[in-house]
């Protein structure tokens, strides 16, 4: 039986509009950070490329720990991006403080070439910027597109059919169609896309955002803040809108079983208990907006590619968000991908993809375990600490493993 993606079709009138079919080289399904990135190095190696995303417009915003670590900041840097992003204020990050329970250390962050700080951008302000470099390179993005189902032609994905924002159908065609639609993807679903690593520990959490002017000194926040205390951790991160968005977090279990009642008492109590010594800064009545909560997920990887499809990004791997490092993640298996894509449809085929999936597991499962000790929260302090010193390791064999590929395109002047 031919697995299908099914999703519900908008209510009320609709027109009656023809149905189209269109061929392309690649068929993205998701418009956020992996799609719209892998979307903009396909194109920029004259690839003809569509993308399509359920939502209404680009940038919405959406569950994100906005931290940018180096390996994100290096590929914005190569690809002709980071002028963009400082160039609508998002605050530069030259320091990292770490609170282990009462315990503080600070790491001054050196720049680098290509790195010249890291950066903690909303979604709705880096979405909407690789959306706009896809574009640029020659992708066709649409949104309010919902993906209905897949093609298969010989045992293989060709393609996908839409239902689009003014009722019409549309039937696109392509040898590779590429999921890039978060944790719950529909083309994984489609493809039953295995999956090859779970993770046995979930962290959830609660955060919103507050004026940077809540620091008591009068300075800004001008770094990543974390604190770490048992079952409860906590942290700031300073980000566009002269805001500072602050998260607290705790074994998911624990959460569900003792604070879902009452969204903002336990944003209070969590913050209490894991960083006290900022309560007085960032004041509950002072938050712009309301409060984002995450009840939490097993980290995974999924089987990466097959038969004419790929997956990037949440829908392939998914690392608890205490982390702070799915949009580098995304941004990373993005030129892994188009690297990998580029080959196959050059004709290296099945084999050159398969070289992706590889790439991608041996950089992403030796963080993923740490990462996934991490959120289990079985640690003292003592223990968290090594397990962190462990994952900037791995980051930093991250970094060298992209600064040693050929640099993927640039944005034509």
């Amino acid at each position: 039986m031919t697995p299908t993606v099914t999703t519900r079709r908008p209510s009320g009138p609709r027109s009656i509009t023809a149905r189209r079919v269109e061929r392309y080289d690649a068929i993205v399904v998701g418009a956020r950070v992996a799609g719209a990135s892998t979307a903009m190095l396909l194109a920029r190696r004259g690839l003809r490329v569509l993308v399509l995303d359920r939502a209404p417009a680009a940038g919405t915003d959406t569950l994100s720990t906005h931290a940018l670590m180096r390996a994100g900041v290096l590929q914005l840097s190569r690809w002709g991006l980071l002028d963009r992003l400082e160039a609508v204020d998002t605050p530069p990050v030259r320091k990292v403080t770490f609170h282990y329970g009462d315990e503080v250390e600070v790491v001054d962050l050196k720049p680098k070439p290509n790195v010249p700080s890291l950066f903690g951008p909303r979604r709705t302000v880096l979405d909407p910027l690789l959306v706009d470099a896809a574009e640029e390179a020659g992708a066709e993005v649409r949104f309010g597109a919902a993906v209905e189902s897949l093609l298969w032609r010989d045992g293989r994905v060709a393609g996908v059919t839409a239902t689009l924002r003014d009722g019409g159908e549309l039937v696109a065609h392509a040898p590779l169609v590429i999921g890039a639609d978060g944790v719950r993807s529909r083309v994984a679903a489609a493809v039953r896309a295995p999956y090859t690593w779970r993770g046995t520990g979930a962290s959830a959490f609660l955060y919103g955002y507050w004026p940077d002017a809540a620091r008591h000194d009068g300075g800004g926040q001008d770094g990543y803040e974390w604190f770490y205390r048992p079952n409860a951790s906590a942290g700031l991160i300073p980000t566009n809108g002269g805001q500072v968005c602050f998260w607290v977090g705790t074994p998911s279990g624990r959460f569900l079983a003792e604070m879902r009642g009452n969204v903002e008492r336990a944003f209070e109590l969590l913050a209490a208990e894991a960083a006290p010594e900022i309560e007085e800064r960032f004041p509950i009545q002072r938050r712009a907006g309301r409060l984002h909560g995450f009840a939490g997920l097993r980290g995974f990887l999924r089987q990466a590619n097959g038969p004419g499809w790929a997956l990037v990004g949440d829908a392939g791997s998914f690392r608890d968000p205490l982390s702070a490092h799915g949009i580098t993640d995304a941004l990373r298996d993005a030129e892994l991908l188009a690297d990998a894509a580029a080959a196959a449809l050059g004709g290296g085929g099945d084999a050159a993809l398969a070289v992706y999936a590889e790439e991608r597991d041996e950089v992403s499962l030796p963080m993923a375990e740490i990462v996934d000790r991490v959120a289990g929260y079985r640690w003292t302090l003592a223990e968290l600490r090594e397990h962190l010193m462990e994952l900037s390791k791995a980051m930093g064999r991250e970094v060298e493993l992209l600064t040693a590929r050929q640099p993927a395109a640039r944005a034509v002047a």
